[in-house]
């Protein structure tokens, strides 16, 4: 732990907000960083009170002015050095994220690509923030589109991904002419600190306007104040329904942007057609990958009747064959879930989802392991269930896995779409009809529908986001990139005289 953190040049007392070039302790309560893998602390954080988030947004608001005058291009070239900040931190950033989230090495090895990734989406991007053209009614007129920075961007993350999500807004806002203030969660706050160290040297060899990249560490007051703060032109928030419920109303109250990623209720159709090579694996990382932590977790298995009871029994096989331990230990496929409230949120929804009629298939139990027993451990567990439960319905972050039975292609899809959420989905099967269909207007409702592979593990590509109670935002690949922009209509008159649109006389 130590070298870890020596080496990201983050000490055990860390700074909880910063500009991005100057750092000091918040004025609140110190809280500890725990890593859920023993419970060991990592280190202490001294929270922001509202004076601190003044005197933050203050410096942000001054950044903003300054930066948005700095050529896109120009924009772009501080990012590609911040990705290779990143990739030379890669490994020992990787190791932080598994330590204080509890995630696999292997993910949060790959939850830093994603930010280096990212990066080099953003720079290629700083050159193509293209507007339109469009051909005026009037003579000797011309009409276009350009996009506009919106000056200051607010992020608050989650704790199960403490690094990437946050890089998929900050990249984005930066080359799109804005400043970035971020919240990270209590619960993964070193994993943002050493980002924010990371970038030190890049932005002081730059010369970057003090403020660019602002840091705050806080409770939910500070996401009060963001949602509240009409100088927060867009608020991106990561976090659950109810959470983001809140937020979208209060900056609607201001008439601000918000830009929600809010939970998942994913799930997986199995066709008589699938392939079991490719939805077995697929399905166990899906469900058991960040210990069931992701919002883009399988959390519903749909599989025709005909095929259920060998798909169970192929799934529990493989359930079987899961190594959970110290994620930092490569053999391990599965950590520990975040706290005690968590695991709490896994026996109640065991407990509920029994007494509403569903059976348990595989696991259900808490693990002590030797050596880690005050470790939050966990049993994956697989449940067969009906998907009107009250409890089918629900997201409870964990390992749990509901299995569902199905008639027709027309039904799984039903099935499939009657959930509050909608973020991610997929389809097993090589029969064309079938996929097509799930990939139809009828098909699949949610924002990122999949055909042989599962529901976790976007690319940084695609537009990442989803609809109903997952919030409607998008982040990352695509078009996203006009969120954090304003669109402008121009119109400009290089003739001698002033006609009016729409055949309109208004003569003086």
């Amino acid at each position: 732990m130590e070298d870890i953190l020596k080496s990201l040049q983050v000490k055990r007392i860390a700074h909880g907000i910063s500009t991005g070039i100057h750092a000091w302790e918040g004025t609140g309560e110190k809280i500890s960083s725990r890593t859920p893998i023993n419970n060991d602390i990592i280190g202490e954080v001294a929270l922001a009170g509202t004076k601190d988030y003044r005197k933050l947004m203050d410096k942000a608001v001054l950044a903003a002015i300054e930066w948005r005058t700095v050529p896109a291009p120009k924009r772009g070239e501080l990012v590609r050095q911040m990705g290779n900040a990143f990739r030379e931190n890669k490994e020992q950033l990787g190791k932080l994220v598994s330590l204080e989230m509890g995630k696999s090495l292997q993910e949060g090895l790959g939850e830093v690509q994603e930010i280096i990734d990212i990066c080099d989406f953003a720079v290629g991007l700083s050159r193509q923030l293209y507007g339109l053209s469009m051909h005026s009614e009037r003579p000797m007129h011309r009409m276009m589109e350009q996009w506009q920075p919106l000056g200051v961007v607010g992020v608050i993350s989650a704790f199960n991904f403490p690094v990437a999500v946050w890089a998929w807004n900050a990249t984005l806002a930066w080359i799109c002419g804005n400043v970035v203030v971020w919240k990270p969660s209590e619960k993964a706050p070193f994993s943002a600190i050493a980002c924010q160290q990371i970038m030190q040297g890049v932005l002081k060899a730059n010369n970057a306007p003090e403020g660019l990249s602002n840091l705050i560490v806080g409770d939910s007051s500070i996401g009060k104040a963001m949602a509240e703060d009409p100088r927060v032109a867009l608020l991106s928030a990561t976090g659950s329904t109810r959470m983001g419920k809140s937020v979208a109303v209060t900056v609607a109250a201001r008439l601000g942007k918000s830009l929600l990623e809010l939970g998942g209720n994913n799930a997986i159709i199995i066709s008589p057609a699938a392939d079991p090579k490719l939805y077995i694996p697929a399905v166990v990382f899906g469900a058991v990958g960040t210990a069931g932590q992701r919002c883009t977790s399988t959390r519903r298995l749909i599989v025709h009747e005909s095929i259920i009871d060998k798909v169970t029994g192929d799934i529990a096989k493989a359930y079987a064959q899961i190594k959970i331990g110290d994620p930092l230990d490569e053999t391990n496929h599965m950590g520990p879930l975040i706290d005690q409230m968590a695991v709490d949120a896994y026996l109640a929804a065991i407990a509920n989802a029994k007494s509403e009629g569903a059976t348990l298939v595989y696991g259900g139990n808490v693990l002590k392991i030797k050596g880690l027993e005050a470790g939050y451990y966990v049993e994956p567990t697989i449940m067969r269930a009906q998907n009107h439960y009250k409890m089918v319905q629900h997201e409870t972050f964990a390992p749990i896995l509901y299995i569902i039975s199905y008639k027709t292609i027309e039904e799984a899809v039903a099935i499939q779409n009657a959930v509050p959420q909608g973020l991610s989905s997929a389809i097993f099967s090589q029969d064309i009809r079938e996929t097509e269909y799930f990939l139809s207007a009828q098909g699949s409702d949610c924002g990122i529908a999949n055909v042989n592979i599962g529901t976790s593990g976007a690319e940084i590509g695609g537009a990442f986001g989803g609809e109903k109670e997952t919030g409607g935002g998008r982040e990352s690949g695509s078009d996203a990139w006009k969120a954090y922009m304003r669109r402008q209509t121009n119109t400009i008159n290089y003739g001698k005289t002033m006609p009016l649109a729409q055949g309109i006389k208004f003569d003086l």
